[in-house]
């Protein structure tokens, strides 16, 4: 039992660290579109962080009541979920600053490579 509740933390904080580092890159990408206020670092952080928990909570239940649009558009459809989480986050969180939901749905992409990319590392390394 002991491992499950460990191996559930470890997958939350490496979400939330592929969270925060894609909002970073995002940033730095999409420079007109993608702000934080603040403290740079401490804001990237703790917007990773609500990203994260949206991430856990709320884009599982978004993705059932969405399956007749991802099933028809083979799966497509998952890149305005994933935009709109990451609009969520930055009504939520105002300091993150997403320009338009455009710009929430290539931010949600970036976060997927990001996100590709650290588990295709992570996965190579076992």
């Amino acid at each position: 039992m002991k491992s499950v509740h460990h191996g559930f933390i470890y997958r939350f904080m490496l979400r939330w660290v592929v969270c925060a580092l894609g909002l970073w890159i995002a940033a730095g990408l999409l420079s007109s579109s993608v702000s934080y206020r603040g403290n740079h670092l401490g804001t990237v952080v703790i917007a990773g962080l609500v990203l994260a928990v949206l991430n856990a909570l709320i884009k599982p239940l978004l993705v059932i009541i969405s399956l007749p649009a991802i099933l028809i558009t083979l799966g497509l459809f998952m890149l305005v979920i994933n935009g709109v989480t990451v609009y969520l986050a930055s009504k939520l969180y105002s300091g993150l600053h997403i320009g338009s939901f455009g710009v929430a749905i290539l931010t949600g992409i970036i976060i997927g490579l990001v996100n590709y990319l650290v588990t295709a590392i992570l996965e190579e390394r076992d």
